[in-house]
């Protein structure tokens, strides 16, 4: 008969295979800030760069459905619960898209942008669409935010090394 340390030993890598562990704890967290947040005690007022900052963190976290994160953001920041407007944020950073596809974060333009830096050493804030790609909606699931950003990556490296080597990636 099975002690209940490898009860346990067992039942916790089932749920890691599963991939619900992860989402489990980040569940509980949640719910224990929400049951410990003090609503009496005021947020402090959110300056314009914080709002616009947690905004593109809150557009990243839902992008990649870190849901729970997302939440707790929200209740302990005091964002606003409605989000803000893409274009309204593309405004306020005075930056424009190339890409007309506005399901990948701004974060993502924002880190393509510095990843690939400027060649006359003038910082124009230029948001094109990242080397990422939206979800397929024919694919049986969204590749996970890591899974995107190790392509992304991968397809940096290899348009550097055709900068290098003179060849087109």
């Amino acid at each position: 008969m099975a002690t209940v340390t490898e009860l346990k030993a067992v039942l916790k890598d089932t749920l890691e295979k599963r991939g619900v562990l992860g989402h489990l704890k980040a569940r509980i967290r949640a719910e224990v800030f929400n049951a410990l947040d003090d609503v009496s005690e005021p947020r402090p007022t959110l300056s314009h760069e914080n709002l616009l900052i947690n905004e593109l963190i809150r557009e990243y976290l839902e992008f990649n459905k870190y849901k729970y994160t997302a939440s707790v953001l929200i209740a302990e920041s005091g964002q606003p619960v409605v989000p803000l407007d893409r274009q309204f944020l593309i405004r306020e950073l005075n930056a424009f898209e190339e890409s007309k596809d506005n399901t990948i974060p701004l974060l993502y333009g924002i880190l393509s942008h510095f990843l690939n830096g400027t060649k006359d050493g003038i910082q124009n804030t230029f948001l094109k669409g990242s080397s990422l790609q939206p979800p397929n909606p024919n694919s049986g699931r969204q590749p996970s935010g890591r899974e995107q950003m190790e392509c992304f990556l991968e397809r940096e490296s290899c348009r550097e090394a055709g900068e290098i080597t003179g060849q087109k990636f």
